[in-house]
């Protein structure tokens, strides 16, 4: 047969199957990726108890493994790598976690105070480092809002002489979870419940309320999540922590155990609920935009950063309180907060993408006089970051983008690799050589290099943690027992809301039992609201810890600098427009940011009269801090009354004497404890939103000048405190 004749073909021959595969040539086994039939029921993994990815049992995933209880995290640990690095890859290309952010430029000078407990250089005495500050929510994708009530990341890279040091924190001091290996516990379960992605950049649902109700050492860092600090008022007002204690070394080899503090110079400042709420649909950008706005216009972000400075004792401890224990913090009553530098933001990104969105942070990436400690969540964490990097940057060569490279001489002998930009030379990848006359070469103890402390380590390989860790409730109880009547309503009416959010009653319920344990009458006023009994406490034996005033945010005491605030100065045509003049000089005199708010656009009277910075259509009151009437304004032809919401009235009938979008914004400056002002002309707008002209906050003045200083005097405290109605 011809080699191009075709094979004949009997088409009567019945088929059969294919001849089953020889032994050694078996196909793998028809199974899901969770190793079970394909015609499982239920969601593709099978079993009863909790595995590895490839099958082996899993006895405990609440502890990493550790040389001795108090030890650090062993590198053996397969189950919290494999838990931890399957974590780090699940989103591409976004963060995982801290999606939405906004970052600055700015300039770090040191004051040379913390000379004495680390040789660090860039702490040294006039020295001014270049820093990128990235601030950021944690649970929500990029395209969530800026004003969830959510943990805000507060990270800074500071280009130092001897390489880049992350300082990388939160604006909590605490954190929900004391080991690593819990990180993607919780963050799975505050993230959109898996089966709908809702909801998105909440805690309010049942997943988030489970997990930290069967994990009690979340319950401090929850209580400050339920405060005002879950809801800034911008980033310029919001306070820096480093959450864990470092091991700071000085010239002369002594050891100090320190806590990072970024002290806010305009003052700590939030939110009020429904201002965050409002803030989410009139400006889900706001945070960003405020951070953006502030540096164009010249009133730069301050910040002090300060040192709680601690022995270095073999326990670890300051006064009773494990520093190895990230869900505890150190009261500045106890251990006073030493500032050692200032940091100023005066520079915005030029591209968001190239600078915000691949800036890469880690908190391995120390400088000689900075070292870690054992705390088993920071551990997990020089891990996790270096790990992010390769899914969400592309390689391991993430470091020479230009946001993060750094300003110091690099000579590291890595190669190739997805994302290599530098073109090596040499012929010798490796140390010693004698080939590119061994360089380089590893750097002699009097030039600088980075040398971790030589601490002990002892201990029985172990899945557990010291008994210190296990008291879960005192300080939680100490936060709330330090705020002001004010911040404990906030707390107990967030908690309601929260979990009025949650359809399981168990997990209500189990929560309610450990608000009693931190406070009874929290406690009453969250089961109240929720239509429940109180249960008896979770723990009965919380030990009482004197308040630490420092914790809370309304100190009407206090006064902050007014520099960056933003006041509105409401005008119409008829309105003196030598009054306007004069107080929007007045205004940015102190520092302040002046908008002039009219009922429409272009100018007040006329092309020669004061521009119109917004309308009544386009703005809020979100968008001030206080604001001024020069005069009212006329109701626009646009207010029709019962048929458009913007009327305010919920009666319908129409408001002849004030725009009621006017009367909107001032209904919401007082009921968020504004300052207000007015001139004669605008007392009937004043009235017209049903607010009394000898209201507390509220500045009656003849004088454009004088009227500003009343509200430069209020605003130093933020907000007319005495303002919050508050139970007896």
């Amino acid at each position: 047969m011809s080699e191009h004749t075709p094979p004949t073909v009997d088409e009567s021959t019945t088929p059969v199957d294919p001849p089953a595969p020889k032994p050694d040539q078996a196909a793998p086994a028809q199974v899901t990726a969770g190793g079970c039939p394909f015609s499982a029921p239920g969601r593709g993994q099978s079993g009863q108890y909790l595995t590895t990815a490839s099958g082996t049992r899993v006895a405990d995933t609440d502890h990493s493994l550790k040389a001795g209880r108090r030890g650090p995290t062993l590198l053996q640990d397969q189950h919290l790598r494999e838990k931890i690095n399957h974590f780090d890859h699940e989103r591409i290309p976004e963060r995982v976690v801290h999606a939405r952010g906004a970052g600055a430029h700015g300039t770090f000078t040191a004051y040379g105070t913390a000379a004495s407990i680390t040789h660090a250089a860039f702490l040294g005495k006039d020295v001014e480092t270049p820093v990128f500050v990235r601030f950021s929510t944690v649970l929500g994708s990029r395209g969530s809002a800026d004003t969830a009530r959510d943990t805000r990341g507060w990270a800074t890279k500071f280009y130092t002489s001897e390489g880049v040091f992350d300082l990388v924190g939160n604006n909590i001091p605490v954190f929900f979870i004391q080991d690593g290996i819990k990180f993607p516990d919780v963050i799975h379960a505050g993230k959109p419940h898996p089966d709908r992605e809702i909801p998105q950049a909440q805690s309010a649902h049942d997943t988030f309320w489970d997990f930290v109700s069967l994990h009690t050492e979340a319950q401090h860092h929850t209580i400050w999540n339920m405060s005002d600090r879950a809801i800034p008022a911008s980033f310029r007002t919001m306070e820096g922590f480093g959450v864990h204690t470092f091991r700071l070394t000085n010239a002369k080899g002594d050891t100090s155990l320190v806590k990072w503090h970024w002290k806010p110079v305009a003052g700590v400042h939030s939110q009020v609920w429904e201002e965050a709420q409002l803030t989410q649909g009139a400006d889900p950008d706001f945070h960003r935009r405020d951070l953006a706005d502030a540096i164009e216009a010249g009133a730069f972000p301050e910040w002090e950063l300060g040192l709680q400075v601690m022995p270095d004792t073999e326990d670890e401890t300051f006064e009773g309180i494990d520093l190895l224990d990230p869900t505890k913090l150190v009261p500045e009553e106890l251990c006073p907060v030493q500032p050692v530098g200032r940091l100023v933001l005066d520079a915005n990104p030029t591209n968001y993408f190239a600078e915000t969105e691949q800036v890469a942070f880690n908190p391995a990436h120390l400088v000689p006089g900075i070292d870690v400690t054992n705390d088993s969540l920071l551990q997990a964490r020089l891990f996790s970051y270096l790990d992010t990097q390769l899914t969400r940057l592309g390689g391991p060569n993430w470091q020479q983008l230009p946001i993060n490279r750094t300003h110091a001489p690099v000579n590291d002998m890595l190669r190739d690799g997805f994302g290599q930009q530098a073109v090596h030379t040499g012929t010798a990848a490796y140390s010693p050589n004698s080939i590119d006359a061994n360089n380089p070469l590893p750097t002699p103890a009097g030039d600088r290099p980075f040398l971790e402390v030589a601490t002990p380590v002892t201990g029985t390989k172990t899945r557990e943690v010291s008994a210190s860790f296990d008291d879960h409730f005192s300080q939680a109880r100490m936060f709330y027992r330090s705020l002001s009547a004010v911040e404990q309503e906030h707390v107990a009416s967030a908690y309601t809301f929260e979990l009025g959010k949650c359809y399981e009653e168990p997990i209500r319920r189990r929560q309610l039992a450990h608000l009693a344990a931190i406070d009874a009458d929290l406690a009453r006023t969250v089961a109240t609201g929720l239509g429940m009994e109180v249960p008896a406490p979770t723990r009965a034996d919380v030990v009482d810890v004197d308040p630490s005033p420092a914790l809370a945010q309304v100190k009407p005491e206090v006064t902050y600098p007014v520099k960056g605030r933003k006041v509105g100065v409401v005008a119409d045509d008829t309105a003196d427009v030598s009054a306007v003049e004069a107080a929007v000089a007045a205004i940015e005199k102190e520092g302040m940011t002046a908008f002039v708010l009219s009922g429409h656009g272009g100018h007040l009277g006329g092309r020669k009269g004061p521009v119109v910075d917004r309308t009544l259509l386009t703005t809020r009151s979100i968008e001030y801090d206080a604001v001024l009437l020069v005069s009212g304004i006329a109701p626009a032809p646009d207010a029709r009354g019962a048929f458009d919401a913007k009327a305010g009235d919920p009666s319908g009938v129409p408001n002849t004497t004030s725009d009621p979008r006017l009367s909107i914004l001032l209904g919401e400056m007082y009921r968020h404890c504004k300052a207000l002002a007015f001139l004669p002309d605008g007392e009937a707008a004043l009235a017209a939103a049903g607010i009394a002209a000898d209201a507390p906050g509220v500045v009656a003045e003849k004088d454009a000048k004088k009227a500003v200083d009343g509200l430069v005097g209020l605003l130093g405290s933020h907000r007319v405190w005495e303002r919050f109605p508050t139970q007896a």
